[in-house]
């Protein structure tokens, strides 16, 4: 998927700032509600979801939420019915100040699609403050001189109200010598002034009390008072007048305490104690005062902190008071400017993670910005890192959205670290980071892959059952349950391969068995497909194919084709009496059903008749004449053949040939009579016999020593006396020979040996065997006189 080559940041943020001032002109148009202050909570403002044009419905489906600038929650909507109600009781003066009018505004935010809504609510002044002035007495030194109609400016009442509800007139006590006057000022606030009606005589009275009170005009009214009290002084005519009627002054935010703002001046042409001017500064337009006034030289100089953002400019009164209580008047209007220390602030306001990698564009986070500052020092530009797939889109004023810029790949990368960067335009910038972690979600869009397309497998013939032959492999680059990989085995399109009977497979980690032991002559090599599926929804899959290949034993021997040897008469070849040495008598041929070396077979003559008459070719099985025949030679030869492989070990097979000797091929072959006897086979029972007789003698030898050694026990001396043994009472005497090899004797036999008195030749007669638990035997076995037997035993 191509991708638009990302803007460079300069130009991203000059596009979405001009989007912004577009949003701007386009979602100004608010929807606005107004409500009295100091409504109880629960009031219900209006219906959203009609003012809105949307279905009831809508408010919840889309996730309809209410944002207000700060962390306190004024409002609550309930969007099952789409009413809009108060979460609190508000207070306009708390809220708003002196600012008029007094509008929250708050935004309702609905996805799918996202749209922001901009609503104002006007918070209506009540009258619930009554004036009051900022001192409980004022003093007012007033020379006995003052004419009539002389005017003398009081400081006003303050009332956190506005409008009608703010103070609106001003009386003064019933009085022979004073009334108050309400003026206006430029700003709408009333000030009183206390103008002299009667001339003042000190020695009549030289100090007045008087109560002034500050009247609003709500419905009731409201009221405060004060005490005015007039001390009356000896004559002054000439009042201080300051140099300019009015000090503007512009002043940074971040200006240090005690800096001098402005000196102000005024002067008096009396002379003496009513020259001599005092500076003071008179109450001001509401708003605390951050300012003190030395009362000596009449410099202005800051007290607190100033903060654009609270209070952005100052009206005040200065007062110039002489010695004898005149006083002049100035305005000082203090334009507090704006200094950019205040970062972006960026709220989140909604965040979808994690994110399904197939997603289209999607919204990941709604969130907005804001800054304090006024000017360029409140104008933002919002940014993101340029080397991801995501992008923001201005919706309403500073309202954002964080979209993909299509479908992700978790497989490419499964997580993003998006840092969104707000950048103010002030003088230094100021910048504030959020980072979002966004989490790509996994879905099953990757098949299992083979670590190969195929696999060749090794196995021997004569296998034990269950033998494991290998192993398949398969990875996916999903995660969890999409990478969780069960192998099978797939049909064969041959029915004639059982393959559920040869081959098993573990569906966990792709081991292969063999069922049973296979045999290299019936199978040498078979294929079949394999699969790998993962446990996705839908699953995903893939196919491999497995060749086994049977590797051979050497477990056939070699079989002979020629002669053949399973015939009811054997085979014979006809040799003439002339041939040559080196004549091709016969030709051996035999095969094996194993491969490779374990089919390499290689011929030997073991037997026969006349040794050194024929020879046989190892390799090809050609049975030739080794020299002339001569006369002495038999007729007929047997000869014996060995053909043997080269397997390890070597199976081999033996071949009988008969070879006949004529003068001609034109004689007919007659087989020879029965009777006639084979030299070769006289020789081969001659040697058994001999073998046979040599085992005998063995046999007798030591069965005649064992017996012999058991005669030594019998009483000496009735041996010498008399010619027959007599049974002994009693058992045997314990220390006989052992007969059996097994070191005790299977039952207790005690045998009668006699010598007879009259035989010269030393021979025994073996009587009879005498077991105390069984009848004597009436047998008698004798040993007769022979030449070859001669002083030997016979045991039977």
């Amino acid at each position: 998927m191509e991708t638009a080559p990302a803007k460079p940041p300069l130009q991203r943020q000059v596009i979405f700032l001009a989007l912004f001032l577009l949003l701007w002109e386009a979602g100004s148009e608010a929807v606005r509600y107004a409500i009295p202050e100091e409504t109880e909570s629960g009031y219900l403002v209006a219906n959203l979801a009609k003012d809105l044009e949307l279905r009831v419905e809508e408010l919840a489906t889309r996730g309809g939420q209410i944002h207000y600038k700060g962390n306190k929650e004024l409002l609550q909507l309930d969007a099952e019915t789409g009413n809009l109600f108060l979460k609190e009781k508000l207070d306009r003066e708390v809220l708003c100040g002196v600012t008029e009018p007094c509008v929250l505004h708050f935004q309702i935010i609905l996805e799918n699609p996202v749209q922001v809504s901009q609503m104002d609510l006007h918070l209506t002044d009540i009258n619930d403050h009554s004036p009051e002035f900022p001192q409980r007495e004022m003093l007012l030194t007033i020379p006995e001189s003052a004419q009539p109609g002389t005017v003398f400016p009081l400081k006003a009442a303050q009332d956190p109200d506005i409008g009608n509800n703010a103070v609106q007139n001003y009386t003064v006590s019933p009085n022979l010598h004073f009334h108050v006057v309400t003026h206006s000022r430029a700003d709408g606030r009333k000030h009183p002034e206390l103008v002299l009606d009667k001339a003042l005589d000190r020695e009549e009275q030289p100090e007045l009390t008087l109560t002034l009170t500050a009247l609003d005009g709500g419905t009731p009214a409201r009221s405060g008072t004060t005490t005015v009290r007039i001390e009356v002084v000896d004559i002054n005519d000439n009042t201080p007048q300051f140099t300019q009627s009015l000090y503007e002054v512009q002043i940074p935010e971040d200006s240090p305490l005690n800096a001098l703002i402005v000196m102000v001046s005024a002067r008096d042409l009396d002379a003496g104690i009513y020259g001599n001017v005092a500076y003071s500064l008179f109450q001001g337009d509401g708003a605390s005062q951050p300012f003190v006034i030395d009362e000596v030289t009449g410099e202005i100089r800051l007290s607190e902190e100033l903060d654009f953002e609270v209070t952005n400019h100052y009206n005040i009164e200065i007062a110039a008071t002489d010695g004898g209580g005149l006083s002049g008047r100035c305005t000082m209007a203090v334009q507090v400017l704006d200094v950019n220390d205040n970062a972006p602030e960026l709220i989140i306001r909604k965040l979808t993670i994690p994110i399904p990698e197939n997603s289209p564009e999607t919204v990941v986070a709604v969130f907005s910005v804001s800054d304090p500052d006024s000017g360029d020092n409140g104008r933002m530009v919002c940014s993101i890192q340029n080397d991801l797939p995501f992008l923001l889109k201005p919706t309403f004023k500073n309202y954002y959205t964080l979209m993909t810029e299509g479908p992700l790949d978790r497989e490419t990368r499964a997580e993003y670290n998006i840092t969104i960067t707000v950048k103010d335009l002030g003088t230094p910038r100021l910048t504030t980071q959020h980072t979002i972690t966004v989490q790509v979600s996994d879905i099953n869009d990757n098949a299992p892959d083979f670590t190969q397309t195929s696999y060749t497998l090794f196995v021997r013939e004569n296998n034990s059952p269950a033998l494991h032959i290998g192993t398949i492999s398969a990875t996916d680059s999903d995660s969890g349950s999409n990478a969780h990989i069960t192998y099978s085995l797939l049909p064969l399109q041959d029915p004639q391969l059982a393959l559920t009977s040869l081959i098993s497979i573990n569906a966990n980690n792709g081991q292969l068995f063999a069922l049973r032991a296979l045999d290299y002559e019936s199978l040498q090599a078979f294929e079949f497909p394999v699969g790998a599926t993962d446990q996705g929804s839908p699953a995903l899959s893939s196919q491999a194919l497995v060749r086994v290949v049977v590797l051979d034993d050497n477990d056939n021997e070699p079989f002979v084709l020629y002669p053949l040897q399973n015939a009811s008469a054997p085979c014979t070849e006809l040799l003439p009496k002339a041939a040559e040495p080196g004549y091709l008598v016969t030709k051996v041929v035999a095969v094996d059903r194993d491969s490779g070396q374990n089919a390499w077979l290689s011929y030997q003559l073991l037997k026969a008749t006349e040794p050194g008459l024929f020879t046989v070719w190892a390799h090809n099985g050609e049975v030739r004449t080794t020299r002339l025949l001569s006369e002495r030679d038999a007729a007929k030869h047997k000869l014996l053949l060995l053909v043997k492989d080269n397997g390890e070990p070597p199976q081999s097979a033996s071949v009988t040939l008969h070879v006949v000797l004529v003068d001609g091929f034109s004689q007919p072959y007659l087989p020879l009579p029965e009777v006639a006897r084979d030299p070769v086979q006289e020789e081969d029972m001659l040697t058994l016999y001999l073998v046979i007789a040599l085992a005998s003698v063995s046999s007798l030898f030591l069965l005649s020593v064992l017996l012999f050694v058991g005669v030594r026990l019998c009483r000496r001396a009735r041996e010498a006396s008399l010619g027959v043994c007599s049974v002994p009472e009693g058992h045997f005497p314990g220390h006989l020979v052992d007969v059996s090899g097994t070191g005790t004797l299977s039952q207790s036999y005690q045998y009668e040996v006699c010598l007879r008195g009259d035989s010269g030749n030393g021979e025994f007669n073996f009587l009879k065997a005498i077991n105390p638990n069984f009848p004597p035997l009436e047998s008698e076995i004798k040993i007769e006189n022979s030449p070859t037997l001669r002083n030997s035993f016979l045991f039977i």
